[in-house]
């Protein structure tokens, strides 16, 4: 029989794996690598698009003011705390002048998140913005329709998608949009089976 794995461990090694990968360019100019933070036994995880300049420097995914704005709908739309969660990106490096991450920076960073969706295991993951709901759906919509269907990973794990914090932070449709999906988000989760179901549509399954 096989040693149950210690995910929280594994999780440390892979982020030592992050901080010295140069799998794309973006290795040799970041400060430091932004893996990921949170509960390794979550039931629920987010994925975001990229680090920004405060993730870059302190390490930690969501520490700007967007971050901000996710730890508040964490805590008062889900009554969860940030700890409770894991948070991570499709990228572990910062692209320079926070531009969007390009295709070939998300395939080398692809196996990171793979690994930490395997190790985790959450019950429900939660792409925040267009980059993450386009990896993990497979899917060339936009975030605004993306966010109006449910989808399910290759593993049987459930996944919505909604606006990027930093979209919200801009009020207007946006703002209103992401707190609405913090109701669903909330809903998913008292509704949650024992056991994986298909609970939507299955698209490019990540």
């Amino acid at each position: 029989m096989n040693a149950p794995v210690d995910v929280a461990s594994e999780l440390a090694r892979l982020a030592k794996e992050a901080e010295a990968c140069r799998a794309c360019p973006l290795g040799e100019i970041r400060t430091q690598a932004v893996f990921g933070v949170g509960n390794p036994n979550a039931d629920l995880m987010f994925v975001g698009e990229a680090p920004g300049f405060h993730e870059d420097q302190k390490g930690e995914p969501f520490v700007g003011a967007a971050g901000q704005l996710l730890t508040k709908l964490i805590e008062q739309k889900l009554g969860l705390q940030r700890a409770d969660v894991y948070i991570a990106n499709t990228l572990c490096c910062r692209p320079p002048g926070n531009r969007d991450p390009l295709p070939a920076e998300i395939e080398a960073c692809k196996p990171f998140l793979r690994a930490k969706l395997d190790l985790i295991k959450p019950r429900l993951v939660v792409a925040l913005g267009n980059f993450a709901a386009k990896l993990l759906t497979g899917s060339s919509l936009g975030i605004t329709k993306l966010r109006e269907r449910r989808f399910t990973m290759r593993d049987g794990t459930p996944l919505m998608c909604t606006f990027h914090p930093a979209a919200g932070l801009r009020g207007g449709r946006a703002a209103e949009g992401i707190a609405q999906d913090f109701e669903e988000i909330r809903k998913a989760l008292e509704e949650l089976p024992e056991e994986h179901e298909d609970p939507g549509e299955q698209l490019g399954l990540f």
